[in-house]
């Protein structure tokens, strides 16, 4: 009767110490301390009868031994991931059918789209875009990003990011502005549902009247209008930023204030825990987190470099 194979996470250990030729990198790696992945190692050499590394002063050195035993352990375990991969591929293949704002969509998710398509190229993504709340108990529809209070009563809500709004015009327009009081002078395009008081509150310009200006009810046209330098209108921190990162859009003013409504994921609680829908959240939740990031970034950078005409602090 052959011998039974050593435990598999001895020779994941022995793997990462013959990868990294030291001992500490693999405990770092494994997330282990240093004398567990040396009791690991003595135990296998005890098990097999051979030396597998020579302990030189400050290195490692693999005997014949453990070279050979690190080219088959690698390859096994190599062949290993494949194979577990494989099975997980399988596991999430299929459509996932998702609903979200025309804005958000247009102008956030859709060029992230292929990030996702290169890393889950397994999940067949159908999207829907609609002003209009759609029932997901209908059926059609598996997920949806909706943008509210969260309140979805019977729903598996996760919340995703909560914006913050503030003045957004072409880079031209804002070399024209020196203190907030100036929008007043100026085209305001409004983006319905945005109500500009809480800003001009905070910009010490509360109870006054904006001029007339277009009123559009899709953010994605205003946001355009903006910036091909027609007027002045509001941002949202994901919806401006790719605009803003290309420079076509600026921050004339610093003062920002919280959206009146967040981003929320949301299923039938009995969906919550499917692979495609969990791979999907995952993935949007750390792609938002990275925008935000960046958003933080490019106001942080901005206020360093007021010469290139976008955020302004004063009052």
């Amino acid at each position: 009767m052959p011998r039974p194979l050593p435990p598999l996470h001895t020779l994941r250990v022995f793997e990462a110490a013959a990868r990294h030729r030291s001992f500490t990198r693999a405990a770092q790696e494994l997330a282990v301390t240093q004398a567990a992945v040396s009791q690991q190692i003595k135990g296998l050499e005890a098990d097999l009868g051979r030396l597998l590394f020579r302990r030189l002063p400050r290195r490692l050195v693999l005997t014949e031994a453990g070279l050979e035993l690190a080219d088959g352990v690698a390859e096994a375990l190599n062949g290993l991931r494949q194979t577990v991969a494989k099975v997980r591929r399988r596991e999430l293949a299929g459509r996932l059918t998702l609903t979200a704002m025309p804005s958000f969509a247009a102008c956030w998710l859709v060029p992230r789209l292929g990030r996702f398509f290169a890393k889950r190229p397994e999940i067949e993504l159908g999207l829907h875009t609609g002003a209009e709340v759609i029932d997901l108990r209908q059926g059609a529809i598996d997920v949806a990003i909706r943008h509210g209070a969260g309140h979805y009563p019977g729903l598996a809500v996760e919340k995703l990011a909560l914006e913050e709004v503030f003045p957004v015009c072409a880079p031209a327009l804002a070399r024209r502005l020196n203190r907030p009081a100036d929008i007043l002078n100026h085209v305001v395009i409004q983006d319905q549902g945005l109500d500009w008081e809480p800003w001009l509150k905070a910009a010490g310009l509360e109870g006054a009247r904006l001029p007339p200006g277009p009123t559009f009810h899709d953010t994605t046209l205003a946001l355009r209008a903006a910036a091909d330098g027609q007027g002045i209108t509001f941002g949202r921190t994901l919806v401006a930023l790719d605009l803003m990162k290309t420079g076509a859009l600026v921050r004339p003013f610093a003062p920002a204030v919280p959206a009146p409504h967040g981003y929320h994921f949301v299923c039938l609680p009995d969906r919550a825990g499917e692979p495609r829908v969990k791979a999907f959240g995952d993935w949007l939740k750390a792609e938002i987190a990275a925008s935000l990031a960046e958003a933080r970034e490019l106001e942080r950078h901005d206020k360093q470099n007021p010469a290139r005409g976008r955020t302004r602090t004063g009052r």
